[in-house]
């Protein structure tokens, strides 16, 4: 049920009023900046495999443009980060049985206990 709420929540301000190009202009990020990331991140969406991106990356203005550039990396991993947790997520929620998310859940606990003892 929380996965619903998170996921709902997600696509209602990923469908909003505004695109992210435009939430990143109005952030203040430079219209370069701003053209770069969705490039990136169409791009990056395509490395990971979803059919509907597509490689988009203006070499000239990359090479040119720090804030193209910068816009570009940034979309690129951003992008394709979140589409791969996306699938690692699918692939737990249909493959993993009981006992495999015990002992995800056991070991994640064990770790933040060494984490604390630091």
């Amino acid at each position: 049920m929380w996965r619903c709420a998170v996921m709902l929540c997600a696509v209602v301000v990923l469908a909003g009023c505004q695109s992210t190009h435009q939430e990143l202009l109005a952030k203040g990020y430079p219209p370069a900046f701003a053209d770069g990331f969705d490039d990136g991140c169409s791009s990056g969406r395509q490395a990971a495999g979803v059919i509907s991106g597509e490689f988009r990356k203006n070499v000239p203005r990359y090479l040119k443009v720090r804030e193209y550039a910068e816009g570009w990396e940034d979309g690129f991993r951003q992008c394709k980060a979140m589409r791969e947790n996306e699938e690692l997520r699918d692939y737990k929620d249909n493959h993993w049985d009981d006992r495999e998310r015990a002992w995800q859940h056991e070991k994640d606990r064990d770790a933040a206990r060494a984490y604390r003892s630091q």
